[in-house]
């Protein structure tokens, strides 16, 4: 193949991974907003590739000065919002810049229990599960897609597993009664594409029910299967949110096996587990409504089923 032939493909660059603390000190009750922000460009940047000119290159530190700036100046209302804000900045303000990807990690905090009640300015870091958010822009269409990731929950009882072909190597046995854990990691997709329409949703009180939603539905709902609970949660965020229309979840089985205990001269019944992190069963689903189509634009790099 000749030189001539070889061109350069799709590209983006920025600042990864831009750890943010804002502390809101309007009242003596200070609030904490924890975000890691990845911050990545897109647009004709074909010459900085092939021949080394910087002259359209927004340096990636300068990427990372805009973002504390801005948090600054603007505050963090919400992590949609911000980076909508932040994309909105690149977009706009240099005309190479044709789009980009802005991508949020939300670090929970609750406050410390202290005296009479939660303490005005410390505070605790709550486990594992992290609010995730990636923003993509190209020319004047604006994507969202919110979630969650290491959510870890679990119910002792109401979950089944039976019916599966059996062959030579199938050893697993049936059960009408077990442990069913899992992390679930759930992105959904906003409907509106325009900023403006996108800047009138209550994201924090959306992903506070979405999350009620999840969470009160895989407890509810009498399993047979992770992939059946998997899909009843997904309906019924849409069910109840019309703004999403889309939401893909991903959610690997933590499997828990009962411990013989006979050698000990003990029974078992039900108690005493073996947590076993590997390896496991990974369960992955879209759940969408019918005729809607398909905006591969929002989800690209959005690691939905990583």
């Amino acid at each position: 193949m000749a030189d001539g032939d070889i061109v350069l493909g799709a590209n983006q660059y920025g600042k990864a991974e831009c750890r943010l603390v804002r502390i809101d000190r309007d009242t003596p009750v200070h609030r904490i907003t924890d975000l890691t922000v990845t911050a990545q460009l897109r647009g004709d940047f074909t010459d900085c590739h092939t021949h080394g000119d910087n002259s359209q290159v927004v340096a990636t530190d300068t990427q990372k000065n805009t973002l504390y700036a801005f948090a600054r100046e603007h505050g963090i209302a919400t992590p949609e919002t911000f980076l909508m804000t932040l994309g909105s900045h690149f977009v706009t303000g240099f005309p190479w810049v044709t789009g980009g990807r802005w991508e949020a990690q939300v670090h929970a905090w609750d406050r410390i229990v202290a005296g009479d009640g939660e303490h005005d300015h410390s505070f605790v870091r709550r486990g594992d599960e992290v609010r995730t958010t990636v923003v993509q822009k190209d020319g004047d269409a604006t994507w969202v897609v919110s979630g969650l990731s290491g959510c870890t929950v679990l119910k002792s009882t109401g979950s089944e597993f039976s019916g599966f072909p059996r062959d030579r190597y199938t050893t697993l046995a049936e059960t009408d009664d077990r442990i069913m854990a899992t992390s679930v990691t759930a992105w959904w997709r906003y409907a509106p594409q325009t900023q403006a329409e996108l800047e009138e949703l209550d994201f924090d009180g959306l992903h506070a029910a979405v999350r009620a939603a999840l969470l009160s539905t895989f407890a509810d709902v009498h399993s047979l299967a992770l992939q059946q609970t998997l899909f009843a949660m997904g309906r019924r965020v849409l069910e109840d949110h019309p703004e999403i229309a889309e939401i893909r979840l991903s959610c690997p089985n933590k499997h828990h096996f009962l411990v013989d205990l006979a050698p000990f001269g003990l029974d078992n019944p039900g108690e005493v587990f073996l947590a076993a992190d590997r390896p496991y069963g990974l369960i992955q689903a879209t759940v969408t409504r019918e005729g809607q189509p398909e905006v591969p634009q929002a989800w690209a790099t959005v690691p939905a089923f990583a």
